[in-house]
């Protein structure tokens, strides 16, 4: 009798999914000294950048959804709200 992968890759996405949890301040980090995090207007690379974050920058953190295997989040500047847009998940962390 073959057991069904369902059940394990939900868990699994589930469980990744639940790092970094929506309604939260969260922060740039590991995109190095000389490097910016691309603000993109949507969760892909095929998105517009609204415009770069350097390390350290404060975020409100909205939520995250996966494309394409990538981890996007959508965010907004903590200190200007009303810029907002997503971010690659691989470089924000909690606060």
């Amino acid at each position: 009798m073959k057991r069904s992968a369902f059940p394990f890759l939900f868990l699994m996405l589930f469980a990744g999914g639940c790092a970094l949890q929506s309604g939260g301040r969260t922060l740039v980090q590991g995109t190095g000294p000389d490097e910016l995090l691309k603000l993109r207007s949507g969760p892909g690379l095929g998105f517009n950048i609204v415009l770069g974050l350097p390390e350290g920058t404060v975020l409100d953190l909205k939520d995250c959804v996966t494309e394409v295997g990538q981890r996007w989040c959508k965010v907004s500047l903590a200190d200007a709200p009303r810029i907002s847009g997503y971010v690659s998940a691989d470089y924000i962390s909690e606060n």
